[in-house]
């Protein structure tokens, strides 16, 4: 037992506490870097003509009208906002038609409804394709935004001004996340610490300022789509780009399209391409579950498969956030130096908490947290092992591929 707790406080003095406080000074240079995005105060009443906003829905009444009277309330106004119902048994496409969506071609606010799925394609990437179809060819840019978001009403013209003063091929903002049941206050926040902590945002940057740097630097795609990620809440993007990438159809099989597209625009670094996520909080806010069977089914439809072909990654990422981020915990009452891992990651959440204006109860309860998002990361696996990923009343067999090409 004494030979066991040595071990352990030697691999939290000289791997976990250095890690925690690498992952710390991360987390604080990527803030620095993740822009906060503020309504636009020059707005004029003109109609933003460059950008079609497309919304995929599937059995979404609880939230459609809130997300559809937002965006109908853009200011500028958009050129045209279309919502796909996508085959729902609810009153989603009713709703529509009572804010004044019609089916007819051409209306600003357009009603259309999703053909049947085809074989190996994932429903929210078909819905996605058909509603790309679907936009104005005049449009320049293209917005792909959740049916459980709410927009500010200046928040399409802030994002896409920023999008072209930063000449961004994708940008993706990241909402103000409500949450109400102890479930979501526990796991939703824990995506901020993640992704702060670990997404190389300095490193694409620096890449994106002088693309000539991958080839001089020997990045291969596959290395360069690591840097990359994005929320599928709201993607933005520049359409040459979008088709250039092949669109949804090229992740037609993928069940987490937001990170591949991420990956995807990341691998082309190289060709010039550029991928920007920005703190969307002060522009638009979305409540992604309501209870903890949409957590833990929500969740379990993403851990595994983000993974792609590597089950190797997944287990591995598993164990550092076991050994970071909980172990610490365990240790703390027989290992004093485990005081001081505790520390970092109570500074680390209390900082994003701060920042990002999420749960303090999430905070409170961390360790709680990470034994949450364990458990329903093996769960996924299960799944993918196993009779596959049920989402919205569809089945899918779990098995992403990746899609650098």
């Amino acid at each position: 037992m004494r030979e066991s707790l040595l071990l352990i406080m030697m691999v939290l003095e000289w791997v976990i506490i250095p890690l925690l406080g690498f992952c710390l000074i991360h987390a604080l240079f990527s803030m620095s870097l993740f822009r906060r995005l503020r309504p636009s105060e020059s707005a004029s009443g003109y109609p933003i003509s460059d950008i079609s906003v497309l919304v995929p829905a599937r059995n979404e009444e609880a939230s459609i009208r809130d997300c559809l009277s937002s965006l109908a309330a853009q200011q500028p106004p958009v050129r045209e906002v279309i919502l796909l119902d996508d085959r729902s048994t609810d009153r989603t496409a009713e709703i529509a038609r009572e804010m004044g969506f019609r089916e007819e071609a051409g209306s600003r606010l357009r009603l259309i409804h999703g053909a049947d799925l085809p074989e190996g394609w994932v429903g929210k990437n078909w819905a996605c394709h058909q509603l790309s179809k679907e936009a104005d060819p005049a449009s320049k840019y293209i917005l792909f935004t959740d049916a459980d978001t709410v927009h500010g009403t200046g928040c399409v013209s802030t994002s896409l001004a920023h999008a072209r003063s930063v000449r961004a091929d994708l940008l993706s903002l990241w909402p103000d996340q409500i949450t109400g049941t102890w479930s979501e206050k526990l796991i939703i926040p824990l995506g901020y610490m993640l992704f702060m902590s670990f997404q190389p945002f300095l490193l694409l940057r620096w890449l994106q300022a002088d693309p000539s740097r991958v080839e001089r630097f020997g990045f291969q795609r596959r290395r360069l789509a690591g840097l990359g990620a994005a929320n599928g809440q709201f993607l933005l993007f520049r359409r040459a780009a979008y088709e250039a990438l092949g669109g949804h159809e090229a992740l037609r099989d993928h069940l987490v399209e937001d990170i591949a597209f991420g990956r995807r625009v990341a691998s082309r670094t190289g060709e010039g391409m550029r991928l920007f996520n920005a703190d969307g909080i002060n522009l638009l806010k979305c409540r992604m579950y309501t209870d903890f069977a949409g957590v833990w089914e929500g969740f379990s439809k993403n851990l595994r498969p983000v993974f792609e072909e590597s089950p190797k990654s997944f287990l591995l990422f598993g164990i550092v956030i076991f050994g970071l981020f909980l172990l610490p915990f365990l240790m703390f009452p027989w290992i004093p130096s485990a005081g001081i891992a505790v520390g970092l990651i109570l500074l680390n959440r209390f900082i994003l908490t701060l920042r990002f204006r999420t749960s303090w109860f999430g905070f409170l309860a961390h360790p709680f947290a990470i034994v949450l998002a364990l458990l329903v990361a093996l769960n996924s696996w299960r799944l993918c092992l196993r009779r596959g990923i049920v989402w919205k009343g569809r089945v899918y067999s779990g098995a992403t591929r990746s899609m650098i090409d």
